[in-house]
């Protein structure tokens, strides 16, 4: 358009969907259950490990336009090395979820005021497996949104308040 640029990446979404057979699975509203914390589940069955890597290098990469599916993608790639059933069952489930939205984009516009700002936020403990937590963060330029990350913290913090001080440092590094 003459004053706006549309980034899409809906026909990489859609052969994703297609690729791993989740194009026939009903549409799920959210990439994760809020209530589920994943782990290595080391009980749990194995499953094939360049499938699982390959499923999660796709999404990483869908991750350039998908801002949503950030988090989600992230903490799936933790279990690479020994992937189990209920991580794939999770992968899928993030699958499922683009399958339902392969045609968003994203609009950037260049007719609003470019005034710089940003958000965080962090989750306390919310690794089950070593108790660290998760910053994540988004930053807009005007009304576009420019840059998003999602990463799990170096140290544990022994509260809400030091995590969320620890994911402010980091927005600020990736602010400035």
């Amino acid at each position: 358009m003459e004053d706006s640029i549309f980034l899409s990446q809906s026909k990489y979404a859609k052969n994703i969907v297609k690729k791993f057979g989740t194009g026939n699975a009903s549409h799920k509203r959210t990439p994760a259950p809020t209530h589920l914390k994943s782990s290595k589940d080391e009980g749990g069955t194995s499953v094939d490990q360049s499938l699982y890597r390959s499923m999660i290098g796709s999404l990483l990469y869908l991750t350039a336009s998908r801002p949503d599916i950030a988090f989600a993608v992230g903490v799936c790639a933790r279990y690479q090395a020994e992937p189990k059933v209920s991580h794939i069952n999770q992968v899928k489930r993030i699958l499922k979820y683009v399958n339902g939205i392969c045609d968003y984009v994203m609009l950037y516009s260049h007719g609003c005021e470019p005034i710089l700002f940003g958000y965080c936020d962090a989750d306390w403990a919310g690794s089950a497996d070593d108790r660290k937590s998760t910053s994540g963060g988004c930053f807009f330029l005007g009304n576009n949104l420019i840059s998003w990350f999602s990463k799990k913290q170096n140290c544990v913090s022994l509260s809400t308040t030091e995590a969320k001080y620890i994911a402010a440092g980091s927005s600020c590094s990736q602010l400035t």
